[in-house]
């Protein structure tokens, strides 16, 4: 049995995301910057469009695929032809072999304290971010009897993991002489890109190239290299290189607060009941706290979705959610499992669905207006969708 609030996850919206996504980098890849001084590069930094080669998509599909449910996105951008797959963990890479995805997945987390062994038993391609997770790697790889291929992480200024652009001298060494690790690729991660007036961006940027630059002498050789997350893609096709990460851009929103004139399809959707009609006197308020009194007789609905489903408690006082057609503020307090909506005006009863994330009739409330209208992104508010709350694929 299926409770009232559930979510609708379009994979078809997805798969078509995953094709706009691919159009977009092939117009470029069509269309390449004419080389410097009349020469095309031959050693990096160069991008995937320079060198003549289409970028390919590693798809993003940490956090339970950002709340839409990891193992049937998975296999749907599998389907659509991604070249790799990327989560945050080793659990979350075994959740998918588990599913049957067999495209090469990408751990992007740190993994010096791990439990290595489902590495080589499930075929992940790790991340090396620490020289501890380094010699973490080698050590299990030699235990293995292993070659072991790993892509390399470098931090250019967002000082989270990655080895240090500047340290690269003494940190390195070490890795490069690893008997049993090869290196398949290096990258880096942006912390601005969705802020253009930010000039860590360029900073970022501009500090990869010169670690891309440096890197043989380290004895570090590879020419694969990605660092383009959904806002970065967006921005600046000069850090394409052989791959795009996109994450959000797959589930069809954009990250704010930048515009894109991709054809993209949201692909979740949260619906509701209403379970009780309430009539309230003059004066009275709802829910903990009896906030959101009026001065007006009003009518309540109560819908059976609530903060331990993952909405939150802020959009009590500056969210709605749809019945009938029509916008209801949400009022009073959002409750563990129940909000209640002000319906005055409006002829409902239990029974009546109630969208709060997706389209009823000619309205229709999105993530992105959902986050900014209580402070956040787009981000939180899809992973916090609820592991209660049943996903219903189409």
């Amino acid at each position: 049995m299926i409770r009232p609030t559930l979510a609708r996850v379009d994979l078809d919206a997805i798969r078509s995301n995953f094709r706009a996504i691919s159009q977009f980098l092939h117009s470029a890849w069509q269309n390449p910057p004419p080389p410097a001084n009349g020469v095309r590069p031959q050693t990096p930094p160069y991008t995937a469009a320079e060198k003549g080669v289409r970028p390919q998509i590693i798809a993003v599909v940490k956090a339970n695929a950002y709340g839409h449910g990891a193992p049937q996105v998975a296999r749907a951008l599998e389907d659509a032809g991604a070249a790799m797959l990327a989560c945050a963990d080793i659990e979350e890479g075994v959740v998918l072999r588990d599913a049957g995805v067999r495209t090469p997945i990408l751990i992007f987390g740190a993994l010096s304290v791990s439990d290595l062994d489902e590495i080589f038993s499930r075929e992940l391609t790790p991340t090396i971010s620490t020289p501890s997770a380094a010699r973490a790697l080698q050590a299990a790889a030699a235990r293995h009897g292993m070659m072991l291929r790993y892509h390399l992480k470098i931090d250019t200024g967002m000082n989270r993991l990655g080895f240090r652009h500047d340290h690269l001298t003494r940190t390195l060494p070490e890795l490069a002489a690893s008997p049993n690790l090869v290196i398949d690729a290096v990258y880096t991660h942006f912390a601005t890109a969705d802020d253009p007036d930010h000039p860590a961006f360029a900073e970022q940027r501009e500090r990869f190239a010169r670690v891309l630059q440096t890197l043989p002498s380290l004895g570090i050789s590879t020419r694969m290299r990605h660092a383009a997350n959904s806002a970065a893609l967006l921005r600046d096709a000069r850090i394409w290189y052989d791959f795009v990460r996109p994450g959000l851009l797959l589930y069809g929103i954009v990250p704010p607060p930048l515009a894109a004139t991709l054809p993209l399809r949201p692909a979740l959707s949260l619906h509701s009941r209403i379970v009780a009609v309430k009539g309230l006197r003059a004066g009275e308020g709802s829910g903990y706290g009896l906030k959101s009194s009026s001065s007006e007789p009003r009518t309540l609905a109560v819908v059976p979705a609530g903060y331990a489903d993952g909405l939150d408690l802020r959009l009590a006082g500056h969210g709605y959610m749809l019945v009938r057609g029509r916008r209801a503020p949400i009022v009073g307090s959002v409750c563990m499992d129940m909000s209640m909506i002000d319906v005055t005006g409006t002829d409902v009863a239990p029974g009546d669905e109630v969208v709060i994330i997706g389209e009823q009739g000619h309205e229709s409330i999105g993530v992105r207006e959902i986050a900014a209208s209580i402070g956040t992104i787009p981000y939180e508010l899809l992973c916090r969708v609820g592991s209660r709350i049943e996903r219903v694929y189409a």
